[in-house]
């Protein structure tokens, strides 16, 4: 489902002057992740004319953290998907395992203190009975329960490793274009955009691990002395960010939208989302909330930055596939990736006259053989991996550059 907002009136007057243009990418766990990778890869296929690697600013929530660093770190999305889909990267080697490693320290920490709440507990029972009440055991016993199942202390030391390799860099200074990955503050609730003034000198890698940090899946991040969590709670995609920065177009890619069972001819599942238990319940309630924050914030966009075109991806709210997967689950990561890359690029197809003149004055040009091609597969279009070296990654890296920067001086 593809929202767009035409601007109106267009601040890049001369065709000399490059377009700027921005990257939103939402959160939704590892298979909210894997559809924004299809999404991505789709746009990356179908615009002539656009270099994911090469935009005016990206910002990350959550899981689109992951992808907004990559590409700002020049990872494109070719690699990414040799990285989570087909496993033959050269560079990257990806282990689901390594993001669900349980917090065995987190749970021994939190065990150790039971004997003495005990002791104070049954204390309390023997001498001061009427002061001990049985519903305190919730409140008492509530700092038993870890902060997280999962130890994402590994994926900090993931991504840390890969920022750190072939030229590419894990300090947000060091980046050709702004990058902001937001998390939320634990202790205050407030929005904190790293990458950002005062908060440029965080790691990528440690900020994406607290953007990244969902409660009760992970423990909170901390960060000068203070804990952070995941950016969802506060903001869906951010987009701010970005159009704050005088861009020309915006790019939107937000996984997670409510299911709508209403409609579909055949489903496997119950015809009541309740009949699916708690788990469904919640899930059907987080998207809702998100989607519905994301709905308020794209229409004050419209009018706080009525001279932006404005794409914004979303799925479909009928495909019952994608709001049945385990979105914590990474087996499924193939298959999500291709609805999201087959769904994105039948959005193209449909709005293709709409998108035309838009895209066109930003420099940007569909490419009908791609979008003629309905059976066309993520995996087409991914050639087997170049096999560099950590010096020649490096070598092409700077001669990319030099490209770039013998393109831009022509064009002036």
């Amino acid at each position: 489902m593809l929202s767009l907002h035409t601007a109106r009136t267009r601040a890049r007057a001369n065709a000399d002057r490059p377009a700027r243009i921005g990257l939103a990418v939402a959160g939704g766990g590892p298979i909210g992740g894997m559809y924004e990778l299809g999404a991505l890869r789709a746009l990356d296929e179908a615009f002539e004319g656009l270099d994911l690697t090469r935009l005016d600013s990206y910002v990350g929530v959550s899981s689109g953290a992951f992808l907004a660093a990559g590409l700002a770190n020049r990872i494109d999305t070719a690699q990414m998907c040799r990285i989570f889909i087909t496993g033959d990267s050269d560079d990257v080697q990806f282990r689901p395992e390594t993001f669900l490693r349980p917090a065995i320290f987190e749970y021994l920490r939190r065990a150790a203190s039971l004997p003495r709440l005990a002791t104070q507990w049954w204390r309390e029972l023997l001498f001061s009975p009427r002061e001990a009440r049985w519903s305190d055991l919730v409140t008492r016993f509530g700092g038993l329960v870890p902060n997280g199942l999962f130890d994402n202390a590994q994926v900090e030391h993931f991504l840390r490793e890969v920022f750190t390799r072939r030229g590419r860099s894990n300090d947000f200074r060091d980046l050709a274009a702004p990058l902001y990955v937001v998390a939320v503050d634990l202790d205050n609730g407030a929005v904190v955009r790293f990458g950002g003034e005062g908060w440029d000198d965080v790691p990528i890698s440690k900020a994406v691990q607290a953007s990244a940090a969902l409660p009760g899946l992970y423990p909170p991040v901390e960060v000068r002395g203070r804990h952070f969590v995941d950016g969802a709670l506060r903001r869906t995609m951010n987009a701010s960010a970005v159009l704050d920065r005088g861009i020309d177009l915006m790019i939107g890619i937000n996984p997670l939208v409510p299911f709508n069972q209403g409609g579909v001819a055949a489903v496997e599942h119950e015809r009541s989302l309740a009949a699916g238990g708690l788990p469904a319940v919640l899930s059907q309630t987080f998207r809702t909330l998100l989607q519905s924050r994301m709905q308020v914030g794209l229409a004050r966009y419209s009018q706080q930055y009525p001279d932006i075109d404005q794409l914004v991806f979303e799925p479909n709210a009928e495909d019952g596939e994608l709001f049945f997967t385990n979105a914590f689950s990474f087996s499924a990561r193939q298959r999500i990736c291709e609805i999201a890359y087959r769904n994105t690029l039948a959005d193209l197809r449909r709005r293709a006259d709409t998108l035309r003149p838009l895209l066109a004055a930003h420099g940007i040009r569909l490419r009908d053989e791609i979008l003629a091609d309905e059976q066309r597969s993520i995996l087409d279009g991914i050639t087997p991996p170049s096999r560099d070296t950590e010096t020649t990654a490096r070598l092409k890296r700077a001669l990319d550059d030099v490209d770039q920067l013998v393109a831009r001086r022509r064009r002036r």
